[in-house]
């Protein structure tokens, strides 16, 4: 109907390229033109001005010869005022776009290893972006943004990395574990030793409160109960403890057997052993000195 009248609509962010007879005459921007087709005028084709965006998956080889897929997106959009180099000079701008990703990204990667490469995607991703922005300006487009967007080694390399990078985190864990052990075998063993030593401090305390409880009991008797010696008090006390401990052995449920000479004279052997002992140390601390 548009063209019945002579008329024309150009949309918005869009312009359109008017010939004469097959010649360039105009860029039409948007809006309505009166386009006489009787006259040789027409319109060639429509130049859209937005941001267009191309991905471009690129297949190469690092360094140290690991295959990869590198994925560039490419954002760029044609120049109003060169509109006529885009429509004109360029007849498949994508593929173009891609003609270039393709020989940056294959002459870049293999210069690194595949680490630095996840490691320096800016810095591939800005030699595309210079690289394009030289070739695509002569044809009348702007490169907006350059992106590698994503890096895919084979899936065997993949596999590879995720194994290496859990073996070196099981390492770390074993060696945190190993050492949480030995913070608590070295407090186990510094709780024990600290015991060991109050248990001691313990046994001698009650072992010098026996001693000066049979002090003050021999005194004490000695004074009370004229004509005993304290021979006499010191086998009393002897007797009294054997019968004690007799008792406690024998009231004891899960006591084991227990064998130890007994009759009226055991205890005069026993007393007789100890002072025995006493005697026997004293010499050999006399001989000592000597």
């Amino acid at each position: 109907m548009g063209n019945l009248f002579c008329c024309v609509q150009v949309d918005q962010s869009t312009v359109a390229i008017k010939e004469r007879f097959g010649k360039f005459d105009d860029v039409l921007e948007p809006g309505c033109h009166f386009l006489p087709w009787c006259i040789g005028s027409q319109v060639a084709g429509y130049l859209t001005l937005r941001l267009q965006q191309l991905d471009v998956r690129c297949e190469t080889k690092s360094k140290d010869n690991v295959f990869l897929t590198v994925v560039a997106s490419i954002q760029y959009r044609a120049l109003a005022d060169k509109a006529t180099d885009a429509f004109y000079k360029l007849s498949n701008t994508r593929s173009q776009i891609q003609a270039y990703v393709f020989d940056v990204i294959r002459a870049s990667v293999p210069k690194l290893n595949l680490d630095d490469v996840f490691e320096q995607k800016n810095q591939i991703a800005k030699a595309v972006e210079d690289e394009l922005e030289k070739a695509m300006s002569a044809y009348g487009y702007e490169i907006v943004q350059t992106l590698i967007v994503d890096i895919e080694p084979d899936e065997h390399v993949k596999r590879a990395m995720n194994e290496i990078n859990a073996a070196a985190r099981l390492r770390v864990a074993a060696n945190e574990k190993a050492e949480a052990d030995k913070i608590v075998q070295i407090k186990r063993a510094e709780g024990d030793a600290e015991a060991k030593y109050l248990a001691g401090l313990g046994v001698a305390r009650q072992r010098q409160a026996i001693v000066d409880g049979l002090r003050d009991t021999v005194l004490g008797f000695s004074v009370n109960v004229p004509g005993t010696t304290a021979k006499d008090v010191l086998d009393m006390v002897l007797i009294t403890q054997y019968f004690d401990t007799m008792k406690e052995i024998g009231a004891s449920s899960k006591s084991s057997a227990v064998f130890i000479p007994h009759g009226p004279g055991a205890v005069s052997d026993i007393a007789g052993q100890i002072r025995q002992g006493l005697l026997q140390g004293s010499a050999v601390e006399q001989q000592n000195l000597l």
